[in-house]
């Protein structure tokens, strides 16, 4: 659920016949083709592999039992799942959270510090060379800064009301806790302590996200439920509607979580903030309710004047 390498939404390239991912079982045996496989496993068995329950402390990075791919459907494979695909031709670029240009080892670096709520990956380590080498593998053939269709978890209507929580919850009750569970705290995919993480991760709690991670911002966390769930949901047969999406999202949101220290450092260009951001300090003088739950068309207009000055 993570906040996430994907940046554009659907209206920022125009749809390809066919969506297509180069197929990891095509590499070679040799030293790439280990190499980005074990990348693969890295996003796909994160818990397992460098969770806070694998056996050697040393290799205890990630701070929670989440895989990457509880964000990043599939592997990062997925269609408006939160792809990886297209990702490593975006970089470098500039990053508005830092304000400065960052490499995608930076961005793998946040991934790990918010969505993980871990710690950052050794920058020599074998674990930062698989992952990046499997970025690059998925980005294979799309030129440098093209975008892609499929990108992000989509665009869809914004409410003109502020995200409902109290509305949000009854429809996680009826839509989302068979699998989430009424208390958000997923399902085991073995049992504590075994480093096997989830079948279905922990949408609040302590083993989820923390407070920095981009799925704690409602507009991408909407669109990504919208799209993507209940799993299995295909992006262009949404199993429920925009205004549900938007409201249970908000429940999501309003659940308590790990907090990230700091927070007040991001965006040190405070016009560049995204409206949705849920802290501040801001450029505008919306009150932090309504970045979190919107609406989001003021903050809008008050930050294009804020840049135009």
């Amino acid at each position: 659920m993570a906040g996430a390498l994907a940046l554009p939404g659907m209206a920022d390239a125009a749809p390809p016949a066919k969506w297509t991912v180069p197929d990891i079982s095509h590499l070679p045996n040799d030293d790439w083709g280990k190499t980005v496989r074990y990348g693969h496993d890295l996003i796909a068995r994160t818990a397992s592999l460098i969770g806070p329950e694998v056996k050697d402390s040393h290799r205890r990075l990630s701070g929670n039992n989440l895989n990457c791919q509880s964000c990043h459907i599939d592997a990062g494979t997925r269609q408006f799942g939160l792809p990886l695909v297209g990702v490593y031709a975006d970089f470098p670029n500039y990053r508005a959270r830092s304000g400065a240009v960052g490499t995608i080892e930076d961005r793998i670096q946040g991934c790990m510090t918010r969505s993980m709520n871990g710690k950052p990956l050794p920058p020599d380590s074998a674990e930062m060379t698989a992952m990046v080498a499997y970025l690059k593998f998925l980005s294979s053939g799309i030129a440098v800064g093209a975008k892609t269709f499929g990108r992000g978890s989509g665009a869809m209507p914004e409410l003109t009301r502020a995200a409902d929580p109290v509305k949000g919850k009854r429809i996680y009750q009826k839509t989302c806790a068979a699998c989430h569970q009424v208390n958000g705290a997923g399902q085991r995919a073995g049992r504590t302590g075994d480093a096997q993480g989830y079948s279905v991760p922990p949408l609040w709690g302590p083993d989820s996200f923390n407070t920095g991670a981009g799925m704690y911002r409602l507009i991408g966390a909407a669109n990504f439920i919208h799209s993507n769930m209940p799993d299995g949901t295909h992006w262009n047969k949404p199993a429920i509607s925009t205004t549900d999406a938007w409201d249970v999202a908000a429940y999501i949101e309003s659940r308590p979580r790990p907090g990230r220290a700091n927070l007040a450092r991001d965006y040190p260009r405070r016009n560049e903030k995204p409206v949705d951001t849920p802290y501040g300090p801001y450029a505008d003088h919306a009150p932090v309710t309504q970045h979190k739950y919107g609406p989001f068309a003021a903050i809008r207009v008050a930050l294009k004047a804020s840049r135009a000055k």
